[in-house]
């Protein structure tokens, strides 16, 4: 379902705040918020440290409606335009699809994107260093980090074969990362089974897929839509006894076997900072894309003991987390 509210950051919960309301107060900032999956109370937590930094308390001087597709993409170009006509000062767009719908949406509203592929690939901005346009925001690695996340699976099950990769089609930041994993997988004379994912059914046949296929373990590429759907994904992976390898803590932490890849809360922060330096004057025009650079590996010993692996001491002494 689609979420047309105004958002407390501070307590979670939706409330409504018609534009009236707005135009009683003068002073306060209006941010609009677009994603293509539901976010979850540690995200928007994450937004409010970082719009918080910048002095920006919601409900006291900024007011924040979200907008979600809830991991369907093609809802997000209508959802763009919507918060467009809502004139905010500023738009942070969460993952690549919606930074392109907000970008085709508007050429003069500043837009804050987090995306987890090159920026510049995805056509969101032309230089890293120097935006030049109504767009910056925050690059995460999360594409770059795929071949660091087979290696982390090869070193769990040594003995695989065949690998799966499960990408959703509908995002552009699913190229890069299948052509990543496909030159890793080559480099290791291993084979490459990617399969396709973009609702709740899709994610349910790929898994059934995977062991049909005897994949010996599962690369969960980064998406919006399975992180939204996490449990699914990690029910899943138990239910077939399919090692897989994530790349949010999120994953791990809800019974996923481990995760690498950057601190999504410290990305979101960083956004909540950027669009607060925006709305106090900032022109995105001139900040640079900013690299998230916190990485951590988290490993999850239960679903390691169910699944019968013995989980190496070099990943122990590397994780920045073991969840026991």
């Amino acid at each position: 379902m689609k979420r047309r509210a105004f958002i407390s950051l501070l307590g979670g919960a939706a409330v409504t705040w018609p534009l009236a309301a707005r135009a009683q107060q003068p002073t306060m900032a209006f941010m609009g918020l677009l994603s293509g999956a539901q976010l979850d109370d540690r995200q928007f937590r994450a937004i409010r440290e970082g719009l918080k930094q910048t002095g920006y308390i919601e409900g006291r001087n900024i007011a924040v409606k979200y907008l979600s597709a809830d991991g369907r993409f093609e809802q997000l170009p209508a959802l763009a335009a919507e918060l467009v006509a809502d004139a905010p000062g500023v738009i942070v767009a969460i993952a690549p699809p919606a930074a392109l719908a907000a970008k085709a949406a508007t050429a003069t509203i500043p837009i804050v994107f987090t995306a987890g592929a090159d920026p510049v690939d995805l056509g969101l901005v032309s230089s890293l260093n120097r935006p030049n346009s109504n767009l910056t925001g925050v690059y995460f690695l999360f594409a770059a980090l795929a071949a660091k996340r087979l290696e982390l699976l090869r070193e769990m099950v040594p003995s695989g074969t065949v690998i799966g990769l499960l990408i959703n089609p509908a995002n552009p930041a699913s190229e890069p990362q299948t052509r990543d994993v496909r030159a890793a997988v080559g480099a290791l004379g291993l084979e490459l089974l990617v399969l396709n994912a973009s609702s709740e059914s899709d994610i349910e046949a790929a898994f059934a897929s995977f062991v049909e296929r005897r994949v010996d373990g599962v690369i969960v590429g980064s998406d919006p839509l399975f992180l939204s759907r996490r449990d699914q994904v990690v029910a899943l992976a138990a239910r077939r006894a399919m090692p897989a390898v994530h790349y949010l803590r999120e994953f791990a932490v809800a019974g996923g076997l481990m995760s690498y890849g950057t601190s999504l809360a410290d990305a979101f922060r960083l956004a909540g900072s950027y669009a607060g330096r925006i709305l106090k004057g900032g022109n995105p025009a001139d900040l640079p894309v900013v690299q998230a650079v916190k990485f951590e590996l988290v490993l999850n010993l239960k679903t390691a003991k169910a699944l019968g692996l013995v989980v190496p001491d070099k990943l122990l002494v590397a994780a920045d987390e073991v969840i026991e």
